[in-house]
């Protein structure tokens, strides 16, 4: 099995979710399910383009110890982290935008499979995450994300 396809079933369970963008449940979160979305596709879109543009020969393995302590519980606890500026979305979320970053999303992720070991990105918690630890980080996040989606749906 490709280390791709759970993220990928991710997205696509996203993209299912634009139809109810505008949905929001403030007992759950201040945002709406488009928020969520947008959301989780700037993280992997941004994610991906970091990668691909990443000096492999500048890596050096710094990943936290809370990076291996969620990586290890496989979940990321709910309202602790504050997402950082360019992969918050706009004020107005627009359906079409959504839909196109869904297939961004899809092509970055297959691009990922031809990246070097140690294409990186710095995450601000969890230090750098390389190629080898980025679809780990890409489906507790996103998974995270439809966690918040589907509790908005349900309370």
């Amino acid at each position: 099995m490709k280390k791709s396809a759970l993220i990928n079933n991710y997205v696509n369970q996203l993209e299912n979710h634009i139809s109810k963008y505008k949905i929001k449940n403030s007992k759950v979160s201040q945002s709406t399910i488009g928020w969520q979305i947008d959301h989780s596709l700037k993280v992997i879109n941004s994610v991906a383009k970091t990668l691909q543009t990443s000096d492999p020969s500048l890596y050096k393995n710094s990943f936290s110890f809370l990076g291996r302590l969620f990586f290890t519980l496989g979940f990321f606890p709910r309202g602790k982290a504050r997402a950082p500026k360019y992969v918050r979305p706009p004020e107005t979320i627009l359906k079409e935008d959504l839909i196109l970053q869904v297939q961004l999303a899809k092509s970055n992720i297959e691009a990922l499979q031809d990246l070097d070991k140690d294409a990186f990105f710095k995450h601000p918690l969890f230090g750098n995450i390389n190629s080898k630890r980025v679809h780990r980080f890409l489906e507790l996040h996103t998974k995270h994300h439809l966690k918040i989606i589907d509790d908005i749906l349900s309370n």
